[in-house]
């Protein structure tokens, strides 16, 4: 009965992870269904062409990897640029350099040398010596670097994002602070970075070239209909959603975007990301989306960026990742696990924040375990 299905695999989600697995399932001779309820594809990923500006819809995206298995891969299907990632902080009017290395404390507290650089960091790691079991977010940190970092450049950014403040997130959320001995502003460690040239949408067309793909299409709501169509589903989506919420729901954190297109500035701030430190701004940054292509447009397109409260109707974007939503997610990977011919991966589906190329290296993982089961 099975065998008389129209397509071998339903994917549930047109993003990253869902892409990567279409991909190489239609590569294998597979059929292949991907529905999304966007009108687009790529999920987050998805940029919007403002007359040759590539937006970043869904906030800053730059690829990076340490993992030369995905850079091929990718690369195989686009050609990359040289971004850089290299984001400023602005706290009361003044800059820093990100990540925290040798200009950002130069700008702190003019130290020239690595050595008096770990001097005045452990000059104010000292003062919090006696917190042996940090009890939250906040004496983490000033354990970990000190007042004026902390105060600086972590608390109010920090807040914003979680919205609330730092002296009620769990301590384990900061597990350490990156401190480079170096004047050396790129954000990633990582050998390999990038942004597709001419923006993400041209990944995601090359992922789904040749795959049938309906969006506008709420899989939730067509369940019935939909899962008749396939021998196999891959879902992408919200796990507690998929188990229509039967433990309850996981909490999430999500955003909204202000996208301006200012005719009359060519460039507002040099920098493709600003981060502002303050609590008392609204927004965590401003991007500037021409800078990751060295665009040189004559007008330009800027976002603010504000965390925002999760309710219905809203993107989930960052799991709240405590004890209680940690346990209730266990319960729903239980499930999942008991789903047979129902395979769960992505963010949501594993209620995990994950970087693009973790993304694309688990969709790869999982397409060849589950090929060897089904050959």
């Amino acid at each position: 009965m099975n065998s008389k299905k129209p397509y071998d695999y339903l994917i549930v989600g047109a993003g990253l992870f869902g892409a990567t697995f279409a991909h190489e399932a239609h590569k294998a001779g597979k059929r292949c269904l991907v529905v999304d309820k966007r009108l687009q594809t790529g999920g987050n990923l998805h940029c919007r062409d403002i007359d040759g500006i590539q937006v970043h819809e869904y906030g800053a995206h730059i690829f990076h990897t340490d993992k030369r298995e995905v850079w091929e891969y990718v690369n195989q299907l686009v050609e990359f640029n040289r971004y850089t990632n290299s984001p400023l902080a602005r706290y009361k009017d003044r800059l820093y350099n990100l990540p925290f290395n040798m200009n950002t404390f130069y700008q702190l507290w003019g130290t020239r040398t690595p050595r008096e650089a770990r001097a005045k960091i452990e000059e104010q790691r000292n003062e919090y010596a006696h917190l042996a079991q940090p009890r939250n977010l906040e004496e983490q940190a000033l354990k970990l670097c000190g007042k004026d970092i902390y105060e600086r450049l972590i608390k109010g950014y920090t807040e914003k994002q979680w919205g609330r403040p730092a002296s009620e997130l769990p301590a384990f959320i900061i597990k350490r602070i990156p401190l480079r001995f170096t004047f050396d502003n790129n954000y990633f460690d990582d050998p390999y970075q990038g942004i597709p040239t001419g923006g993400y949408n041209r990944l995601t067309d090359a992922l789904l070239k040749g795959v049938e793909v309906r969006t506008g299409t709420d899989y939730l709501e067509h369940r019935n209909e939909l899962d008749g169509l396939a021998r196999n589903i891959l879902y992408t989506g919200c796990m507690d959603a998929y188990f229509d919420y039967r433990f309850g729901h996981l909490e999430y954190r999500s955003l909204r975007f202000d996208h301006q297109r200012l005719d009359d500035t060519d460039n507002f701030q040099g920098n493709a990301v600003v981060n502002y430190c303050e609590r008392d701004v609204p927004y965590t940054r401003i991007i500037e989306h021409k800078h990751f292509e060295q665009g040189t447009q004559p007008f330009t397109v800027i976002t603010y960026e504000y965390p925002d409260s999760f309710a219905p109707g809203k993107e989930p974007y960052y799991p709240v990742n405590d004890e209680k939503n940690n346990a209730l997610a266990a319960r729903y990977r239980a499930l999942a696990e008991q789903s047979g011919h129902v395979l769960f991966g992505g963010r949501l589906a594993q209620y995990t924040y994950a970087d693009m190329d973790d993304t694309i290296a688990a969709a790869l993982d999982l397409w060849r375990k589950h090929a060897k089961q089904v050959n």
